[in-house]
């Protein structure tokens, strides 16, 4: 495993299972293999945007987004509380994402999802995903979760830009992501140097890119 080194820019060695919990919250080191997929992912091509298969890829981004999040202490009741993915409204995995997630561990959280109604909270999650139908109620959830640690993920091509943290989008015929650093700040929520530096645009980065 290796752990980016933020100050100095290179990386540093850990051992080959090793996580953390910082002052600030709970984090896990990604593995070299969890890089590596997610820079494959985003150079796969795909016919189109609704193609098969399209949403297997964007469970498994899903999964690997959570190993280079840092979510704050009191997001989790327990220590080794569940890590809850919610996903709102219809769901355009069609059991693609329980199946990708089933069995698997973030750190010490086994990983959970709940499928939720328009109706229904969200602020118990720690990832929420709303799928192109959902687009319209962006304002309504963003403001539900608002100073809440909750990793919001969308569809959206004005995701982002409206306030969401990571939005999938096709660049050509490649899936990529775009990335709202200022909202994730705000959510204390930190995301890894690593991938940031895999998204394709970042909006409210402070470095003015």
């Amino acid at each position: 495993m290796y752990r980016a080194s933020e100050e100095h820019g290179s990386p540093q060695m850990r051992g080959p299972r090793q996580f953390a919990r910082s002052h600030r919250g709970f984090r896990v080191w990604p593995t070299a293999t969890a890089l590596c997929l997610l820079s494959i992912f985003a150079s796969s091509t795909k016919a189109q945007s609704n193609a098969p298969g399209e949403y297997q890829m964007k469970a498994a981004f899903l999964f690997h987004f959570a190993e280079f999040v840092e979510w704050p202490a009191e997001a989790f009741q327990e220590l080794n509380g569940p890590l809850t993915y919610c996903i709102v409204g219809d769901d355009p995995f069609r059991g693609a994402l329980d199946e990708s997630l089933r069995g698997k561990r973030v750190g010490l959280h086994p990983l959970r999802v709940e499928h939720l109604k328009v109706s229904e909270p969200v602020q118990r999650c720690h990832v929420v995903f709303l799928g192109p139908t959902e687009s319209k109620r962006l304002p309504e959830v963003l403001a539900s979760v608002a100073g809440n640690p909750v990793l919001t993920v969308g569809d959206s091509e004005s995701f982002v830009k409206g306030g969401g943290m990571i939005a999938f989008c096709l660049e050509g015929t490649k899936m990529r992501f775009e990335i709202n650093l200022a909202a994730a700040n705000t959510a204390k929520l930190k995301i890894s140097a690593r991938l940031l530096a895999l998204a394709k645009t970042i909006v409210g980065d402070p470095r003015g890119n």
